[in-house]
């Protein structure tokens, strides 16, 4: 065996090895993505269905959250709802107090990514903040407002579906 062999064979192993370190690392990459996305979609959240359909393109929508709480989202406008326009948002919490919200806009048949829009306390429980649906290739995409509110009795929320037409070109 010449003394060039092992020199040869280290030569070849290092692009494999080099494979291997970023399949790896890609492998890590995506496992810790979907922990981050799964920690993030709250499931420490208790979820109270809304009892009432509403629509937000008419006006805020209420749910109640048991034990008297009420939970209000108003979008701050009415009329239609509009793909990557700003919507000014705010979430009203009446019948206990809260520390912070969360407003998140889920697509209920298409997975559209998180769109998470923390909002800052307004006072009187109250929450303000700015948001916005993203652009779909559907005519008509339907979307989910998940609203969390942080309260003394732990994490709580719920839900206010609403559809959004794309505009013509």
């Amino acid at each position: 065996m010449s003394p060039a062999a092992p020199a040869e064979r280290a030569a070849l192993r290092s692009p494999l090895l080099r494979l291997l370190i970023v399949t790896t690392l890609l492998t890590l990459g995506v496992a810790l993505w979907y922990l981050v996305r799964h920690s993030l979609d709250g499931d420490d959240v208790r979820w109270i269905a809304p009892s009432t359909p509403c629509d937000l393109q008419a006006g805020p929508c209420r749910a109640g959250l048991g034990d008297g709480i009420t939970l209000t989202l108003d979008l701050a406008g009415k009329g239609p709802i509009r793909a990557l326009t700003v919507l000014p948002l705010e979430v009203q919490l009446a019948g206990a107090s809260a520390d912070a919200s969360v407003v998140t806009f889920v697509g209920r048949d298409m997975d559209m990514g998180l769109h998470r829009f923390p909002l800052a306390p307004a006072g009187g429980g109250r929450f303000r903040g700015e948001g916005q649906v993203a652009l779909c290739t559907e005519a008509v995409m339907p979307w989910r407002a998940r609203v969390v509110v942080d309260t003394p009795r732990g994490r709580l929320g719920s839900w206010f579906d609403f559809e959004v037409t794309r505009q013509a070109p």
